[in-house]
């Protein structure tokens, strides 16, 4: 039985977003075995450095424009886990998203600024309350940490419901548990997908799952597709194939290698046998992860599963949330329009 978890508010309390370079930075910690330039630095040793290459943003700090309140709240203190919410003003109950940011599973924060901006206009373009996960980094916490952490987070969320955990009401009353979406960016989506696959629909009652929102979702494979190939410099996408590789051995648990299932859900025979839920892909034209995303849509239609993508021209990975020349505003909106559809049928 799941024990009873009560909520705690931590509005406008500094929560740990574990990008920080620690306080003994000097400290000698042996050589450098994987970097990642400007993001991430691990030693011999297994220290990590995280440089702050974003701003991190309290709930509080929101455009009075959108109509959308925000705060944090505390999951499981002991893993650091927590979420931020995002609730638009309305007056009938909402679907809920259960959303998780990208960064390759080693860097990013629920508090960036960038996925505080995205998802406030999220929240009030599509009309949902949106729940985004704060999850546990690797190399300190390799998969299947991140997964484990979505699924708290589902059940966390699952015992507000049954027992209307102290604090929630604010967010709780506004929600349509009978439509619940989840859904992610790059890595964020890897976990959005994995958590569906490990769950066991029955057990999240009266949380009714009804969809997956995968945007540029972060799979790999030993095999090189033709983006990864033609595109493994590309100066147009935040994501290139050295960094996509580091992220990879970073998170994968010790000894595996690019086509664990975790990382390249198209392993023979795997994908037939899951029930995945009505699903929408959204894929960059300008991204290495474009062929591998659209295999893998295809590879799901085939499998008779619900499948609906869209192929987002002229932009690279994580174009919604890090660029923001006129193309990209152009196709963000159009992808927060899909998304509104979606979670609309």
């Amino acid at each position: 039985m799941t024990r009873k978890i009560m909520a705690t508010i931590t509005s406008n309390v500094y929560l740990s977003p574990q990008y920080t370079v620690p306080k003994d930075y000097h400290l000698p910690h042996g050589c450098v075995v994987e970097e990642i330039a400007g993001l991430i630095r691990v030693h011999k040793d297994g220290y990590v450095e995280r440089p702050q290459v974003l701003p991190c943003v309290t709930a509080g700090t929101m455009n009075p424009e959108l109509n959308v309140t925000s705060r944090d709240m505390v999951i499981d203190s002991a893993t650091n886990t927590w979420a931020r919410f995002y609730v638009p003003i309305s007056q009938h109950k909402l679907p809920l998203l259960v959303y998780f940011h990208g960064g390759g599973f080693c860097v990013g924060s629920a508090a960036w600024s960038c996925y505080h901006d995205f998802l406030a206009r999220l929240s009030a373009k599509v009309g949902c309350v949106i729940m985004s996960v704060n999850y546990r980094l690797a190399p300190e916490n390799p998969l299947p940490a991140p997964y484990d952490d979505g699924i708290k987070a589902l059940m966390w969320a699952k015992q507000q419901v049954l027992y209307k955990g102290s604090g929630s009401e604010w967010w709780r009353t506004k929600c349509n548990f009978s439509s619940v979406f989840l859904g992610g960016d790059s890595a964020g989506a890897n976990i959005a997908y994995n958590v569906v696959a490990a769950c066991d629909g029955a057990a999240l009652r009266p949380l009714n799952l009804k969809g997956l929102i995968l945007i540029q979702p972060f799979f790999g494979g030993e095999v090189r597709t033709g983006s990864e190939k033609c595109m493994a410099q590309s100066s147009g996408s935040a994501l290139n194939l050295a960094a996509s590789d580091s992220y990879w051995r970073l998170a994968l648990p010790c000894g595996a290698n690019r086509d664990h299932p975790w990382c390249n859900p198209l392993v023979k025979g795997k994908l037939e046998e899951l029930k995945v839920l009505r699903t929408l892909v959204c894929i960059s034209e300008m991204d290495i992860l474009k062929d591998r995303n659209l295999e893998f849509c295809e590879t799901l239609v085939r499998a008779g599963k619900r499948v609906e993508y869209e192929v987002f021209r002229g932009v690279g990975h994580a174009f919604q949330i890090l660029s923001k020349s006129q193309v990209s505003k152009n196709r963000t909106k159009e992808m927060m329009a899909r998304v509104k559809s979606f979670m609309a049928l």
